[in-house]
């Protein structure tokens, strides 16, 4: 009868261990997961909406200069994704009729680059402001705390002095009506030179869109922070 009893308390020490053990690893999974939850950080968006020169025309998506940017980005840690929206063969019209179905992933940075086929074009200049001036405050609309960037651009002078001007005119009267940050040239360096663009002579090629990209992360780089919560790095 003793040995009966012996051997029932050892089952129910070992029942009761079991238990514990259980305990102690469903409590450190659960630290686990909390940790992990509290660790992971939500990525902010930083949208590039534009042409064929956003888009990649030409070079694969992954050498174009949003993915250039992305990679910087992902060098230096910052919890950021970037999204291509950029179309070839856009006009400033055309981004404003889709930049609502656009607007359903909500950007934090937003990088406006339309334009240039309006002035190849030789489409009137008022139309081309006006169309980029709503694509800007459909931005503002759906997240007043997004940080833009209009990127410039400029056209050859075959439509004359007076045109060419105008246009290179309106983005900076555009960046200052809005208060964005401004890139008054985003083929700074790149536009008219043969080793840094493709047959055509219009867009970058794989050397040119990474060019692109730093001159474009010199005015995002400020822009940028580390947490997500908007905090200085």
């Amino acid at each position: 009868m003793k040995s009966i009893l012996l051997i029932l308390l050892f089952f129910s020490v070992l029942a009761a261990c079991n238990q514990a053990s259980k305990s102690d690893e469903s409590n450190e999974t659960g630290s686990e997961m909390a940790k992990a939850t509290t660790e992971a950080k939500p990525e902010k968006i930083i949208m590039f909406f534009g042409n064929s020169i956003t888009a990649g025309y030409g070079v694969s998506t992954d050498e174009a200069f949003p993915a250039r940017v992305q990679a910087i980005l992902d060098s230096l840690e910052y919890p950021y994704k970037v999204v291509n929206a950029g179309l070839s063969g856009e006009t400033s019209a055309g981004g404003l009729n889709r930049i609502d179905w656009v607007l359903r992933t909500v950007p934090d940075i937003f990088v406006l680059e339309l334009g240039g086929n309006d002035g190849l074009r030789g489409l009137k200049l008022s139309e081309t402001k006006k169309n980029l001036s709503a694509i800007i405050e459909k931005v503002e609309a759906v997240n007043p705390e997004a940080k833009i960037v209009l990127a410039g651009m400029e056209v050859p002078p075959n439509l004359g002095q007076d045109y060419t001007a105008e246009f290179k005119r309106l983005y900076q009267e555009l960046a200052e009506v809005h208060d964005v940050v401004f890139i008054p040239f985003i083929l700074e360096g790149i536009g008219g030179e043969e080793g840094l663009n493709q047959s055509d002579g219009i867009h970058p090629n794989v050397e040119g869109h990474q060019k692109v990209a730093q001159t474009v992360w010199g005015y995002l780089s400020p822009l940028i922070t580390k947490s997500t919560s908007g905090e200085g790095i």
